[in-house]
C-alpha cells in the first residue's frame, strides 16, 4: 500500500488543451463552464490551455500554466452572425494551420474539442497523423454539450430523415476520431450510446455542469429592483414576476412562454377567485428575440419585459433573487444551468418533466410539468401560491452539491483517468512534459490499472 500511495505521488499531472467554438460573451453554459474549468486549473496548479475563436490572435495567462488562445476567426455564415467560428480552413493541412501550429508548441496529452460540426475533424486529423506526426498522439475526448438530434431537429428538421441523419452522423463520421466521449447528462449521453452501441463499454461517460453556488443566493435580492421591474413590466407592486434567463433561439422552445401566459391570464380573467397579476421577464438574446419581443407586444402589450443579455453575474444574481418563479421551457434541455443558479437563489423553479434538467430536478425541489401551455401554467399557479418552503431549502441544498469548484474537479479528474485508461492499454507514457520518476513507466501503469 505505502509502495502504491508512492506511485500515486509521483504520476506526472497531464496537460489537457480544451478545444471549442462556443465561448462568446453570450454562449451561455459552455463558457461558464470553461470559465470554472480555468479557474480549478489554477487552484489547483494543472496544465490548462484553452483555444477559443475571436477577432484576433491574442494569448491571455491565467497563471503559469493555464492560458486561454484566441485564434482570429471569422463570423458564423448562418444561424446567428454575431459568434465567431474556427472554421476547418483554419486547421486544414493544404495550407499554413495557426490551429496545427498552436498544437505543436502545446504538445498537450489530451485533446477535448467541444463541438459537433466545424472542429472535430481536428481530432480525427490527429489521428491520422496529419497533425502532430511525430510523437504519439495525444489521448482525444470528445465533449457534448447538446444532442444533434434536437439541433436538427431545432434548425433543419424535425422528421425521422433528420433523426436518422443525425445517428448517421455520429456513428460513422464524429464518434471514430475519438477515444471517449464526455456528455453533460444522462440526456446527452442517451444519443451517444444509441449510435455508438458497438463501442467498448465506457466510451461514453457522463459529467454534470455546475453552479456558481456562492455567486447566487436570496440574499442579493433588491426591493428596488423588483419594482423597478414590475413597473417597466406594466405592472403595480402587486405583480408576480416569472423570468425566463437563456438564449432566444428555436432550440429553447422559447414559444412556450408566450402560451404560458396566454393561459395564465384567460384563467384568472375566468376564476371566481382573485388571481395574481403575472408579468414575463425575459433575460437572454438570440436570433429568435426579434419575432419573440414583436409577438409579445402584440399579444400582451406590455406585459413582457425583454431585457436582452445580462453578462454581470452580480446584476443576474440580484435579478434571479428578486422574482417570484424562475420558468424554463425547454423539454430538450441538455443540461441546463439557469435552473440551478434559480436554485441556488431560492427561487421557485418550474421545468419540463423530461431532458437534462431531469438530472438534478426533482419533485422535491422543483415544479415539473409537460411541456404544454396548460400544464406549465397550472405549475407556476402553483409555485405562485404555494411556494412550499421545503422544496426551496432542497433546491438550495441541490444547488450546493453541484457547486462549481466540485463539479470542475471532477470533470478534469475524469480526464486524466480516460488519459491514464489509454495509456496503460497501450503501455504509453502517462505524460510528455515530465520528466520519468523514478519507478519505471511499465511499473507506473501496471499499479494504475
Amino acid at each position: 500500500m505505502g509502495g502504491h500511495s508512492r506511485l500515486m505521488r509521483a504520476r506526472p499531472a497531464i496537460k489537457t488543451l480544451h478545444l471549442t467554438n462556443a465561448y462568446h460573451p453570450s454562449s451561455g453554459g459552455i463558457r461558464t463552464f470553461y470559465r470554472a474549468l480555468l479557474t480549478q486549473a489554477v487552484r489547483d496548479d494543472r496544465q490548462l490551455v484553452l483555444v477559443v475563436p475571436g477577432e484576433a490572435d491574442a494569448v491571455e495567462h491565467l497563471s503559469s500554466r493555464v492560458r486561454i488562445r484566441t485564434l482570429a476567426a471569422r463570423h458564423s455564415p448562418i444561424i446567428d452572425r454575431r459568434y465567431r467560428l474556427l472554421l476547418p480552413d483554419s486547421y486544414l493541412p493544404a495550407r499554413s494551420s495557426r490551429l496545427a501550429a498552436v498544437l505543436a508548441e502545446e504538445r498537450p496529452d489530451l485533446i477535448e474539442v467541444c463541438d459537433k460540426y466545424t472542429l472535430p475533424w481536428v481530432a480525427a486529423m490527429v489521428r491520422a497523423g496529419w497533425v502532430l506526426p511525430s510523437r504519439p498522439r495525444p489521448t482525444l475526448v470528445a465533449l457534448s454539450c447538446e444532442r444533434m438530434d434536437d439541433n436538427i431537429a431545432a434548425f433543419v428538421s424535425a422528421t425521422a430523415v433528420g433523426r436518422r441523419f443525425s445517428r448517421w452522423y455520429l456513428r460513422h463520421l464524429y464518434g471514430p476520431a475519438f477515444d471517449a466521449h464526455v456528455a453533460n447528462s444522462e440526456y446527452t449521453a442517451g444519443e451517444l450510446r444509441q449510435a455508438l452501441w458497438d463501442r467498448p463499454p465506457g466510451v461514453v461517460r457522463t459529467s454534470l455542469m455546475g453552479v456558481d453556488f456562492e455567486q447566487f443566493g436570496p440574499v442579493h435580492a433588491s426591493r428596488d429592483l423588483r419594482r423597478a421591474l414590475q413597473r417597466a413590466a406594466g405592472g403595480n407592486r402587486d405583480s408576480v414576476l416569472l423570468l425566463c434567463a437563456g438564449r432566444v433561439s428555436p432550440e429553447k422552445n422559447v414559444w412556450l412562454l408566450l402560451d404560458m401566459l396566454a393561459h395564465l391570464i384567460t384563467a384568472g380573467a375566468r376564476g371566481s377567485e382573485a388571481q395574481p397579476d403575472i408579468r414575463l421577464v425575459i433575460a437572454g438574446d438570440g436570433p429568435l428575440a426579434p419575432e419573440f419581443c414583436r409577438q409579445a407586444a402584440g399579444r400582451f402589450g406590455g406585459r413582457v419585459l425583454w431585457l436582452g443579455d445580462v453578462p454581470e453575474r452580480p446584476a443576474l444574481a440580484a435579478l434571479y433573487a428578486s422574482v417570484d418563479v424562475f420558468v424554463h421551457p425547454n423539454p430538450r434541455e441538455p443540461f441546463g444551468i439557469g435552473p440551478l443558479e434559480a436554485m441556488a437563489s431560492r427561487v421557485p423553479v418550474v421545468l419540463p418533466s423530461a431532458g437534462g434538467v431531469l438530472s438534478y430536478a426533482t419533485p422535491a425541489n422543483s415544479w415539473l410539468a409537460s411541456s404544454t401551455p396548460a400544464a406549465f401554467a397550472q405549475a407556476v399557479r402553483c409555485a405562485v401560491l404555494q411556494p412550499e418552503p421545503g422544496r426551496l431549502v432542497a433546491a438550495r441544498e441541490t444547488a450546493r452539491r453541484h457547486d462549481w469548484p466540485a463539479s470542475a474537479a471532477r470533470h478534469l479528474s475524469l480526464l486524466e483517468r480516460i488519459h491514464r485508461e489509454r495509456c496503460a492499454a497501450y503501455q504509453m507514457p502517462i505524460s510528455f512534459h515530465q520528466p520519468k520518476p523514478m519507478v519505471s513507466q511499465i511499473t507506473m501503469l501496471a499499479t494504475d490499472t
